[in-house]
């Protein structure tokens, strides 16, 4: 992929896994909804969730963007996060989510109940900026036969693109 498919791989997604540094284990990962702002990926959690405690530690955190069909494919997205915790973008990213998670528009009638989850949970939003990006085209196996007959280097090539998404 380009540096304009993957912009437009993540655009297109709304599923990652996040990835993350623990004060004394191995890095975290947990599934999460994005939304965007501009080429920013934007993620709601709890103020006292281990993912915004770990982001006030260290702000380097990985994304990876997953293809929701078969074969699997994903895109690594390399990014520095912040976390924010304005309320009314708090919750305009939660109804953002809950959009997605819905698979489509919330009533607004929704809204107050949002607000008050977002208050009761003391939620913020992570903000990742996108600087680099890592790519490993899936493998497409079209019966069993077929794997022994892929090059061992196929299997395990990888695109390496030092760019961040947006940047160009």
């Amino acid at each position: 992929m380009n540096q304009s498919e993957r912009r437009q791989y993540v655009f297109d997604h709304r599923t990652c896994i996040l990835g993350y540094s623990r004060k004394n284990d191995g890095p975290s990962m947990s599934v999460v909804y994005y939304v965007r702002d501009g080429d920013d990926l934007l993620i709601s959690t709890m103020a006292g969730r281990s993912k915004a405690l770990a982001i006030a530690r260290n702000p380097k955190i990985s994304l990876c963007v997953l293809d929701e069909k078969w074969p699997l494919g994903y895109l690594q997205v390399y990014a520095n996060a912040v976390i924010e915790t304005d309320f009314d973008q708090t919750v305009d990213v939660m109804r953002r989510i809950t959009d997605l998670m819905a698979g489509e528009r919330m009533p607004d009638s929704k809204l107050p109940a949002i607000e008050a989850m977002c208050r009761e949970e003391n939620r913020v939003v992570i903000r990742a900026t996108p600087y680099s990006t890592f790519q490993t085209p899936p493998s497409r196996l079209h019966s069993r036969r077929h794997r022994h007959s892929l090059p061992h280097h196929q299997l395990q090539r990888s695109l390496v693109a030092h760019m961040a998404i947006a940047r160009g």
